[in-house]
């Protein structure tokens, strides 16, 4: 009778012990996809920002037409639907240095860097690349966690029989991908003439991606970058 009862104890507590495994796994696969849906939101507004940033330029430097294609097919291969956070951050990244060079063509036009609309739209894109960064720290520290457990004993045996696999990190393509901190005021990283398109060109270095500026990122868990 009495090992009939510790026997039926010890089957009630395996039992606990599982679901509170199953639940907690459900839990964080849950978690990575609501912080991936997170990151989703604050790319597309990035996407129209840097829609809206090409418009304007195109007001002011309409000739310069392969920066502004290459942003544009850029931007579309970054919209793409079904993109894992792998296949996002390589169409990040290529936005990234297309915006870049977009900002040494800005960098020749004194009117445009003082227009009011793109000034906003600078400030704004700024704000987003910040939120991006936050974003993808917090997103990659629960894919830590998340693949921690699937990967550890005895949650690997439970994370099988739930079905929840490895979740992928939203790493940085070279440098801090989510978050350069993209100026188009004086100063910016790529090399810009000293005024406007007629000016005399000094000879410089031909900017690369690695000139751009990066955001210094807000206090939120970290990446696998």
């Amino acid at each position: 009778m009495i090992v009939g009862i510790i026997v039926l104890v010890v089957i009630v507590l395996l039992a606990l012990v599982f679901v509170g495994m199953y639940n907690g796994l459900v839990k964080l696969r849950n978690r990575v996809q609501e912080a991936w849906a997170q990151i989703d939101v604050e790319l597309k507004r990035r996407h129209d920002l840097i829609g809206n940033v090409v418009e304007t330029v195109k007001g002011y430097a309409a000739h310069e037409k392969g920066t502004l294609e290459e942003i544009t097919r850029a931007r579309a291969g970054a919209m793409a639907p079904g993109q894992g956070p792998a296949d996002t951050a390589q169409s990040e990244a290529a936005l990234t240095q297309a915006l870049v060079r977009l900002n040494a063509v800005a960098e020749a036009y004194p009117d445009l860097k003082a227009n009011q609309s793109f000034l906003a739209l600078q400030s704004e894109l700024g704000a987003t690349e910040d939120r991006i960064a936050s974003a993808r720290r917090y997103y990659n520290a629960i894919v830590r966690e998340l693949n921690t457990k699937v990967e550890t004993v005895p949650t690997t045996f439970i994370a099988r029989m739930a079905g929840v696999a490895k979740a992928e990190y939203f790493e940085a393509e070279g440098t801090e991908r989510s978050a350069p901190q993209v100026s188009f005021g004086t100063g910016s990283a790529a090399p810009a003439p000293a005024g406007g398109p007629g000016s005399p060109r000094a000879p410089q270095a031909p900017a690369t991606p690695q000139d751009a500026p990066v955001a210094a990122p807000p206090n939120i868990p970290p990446s696998q970058a």
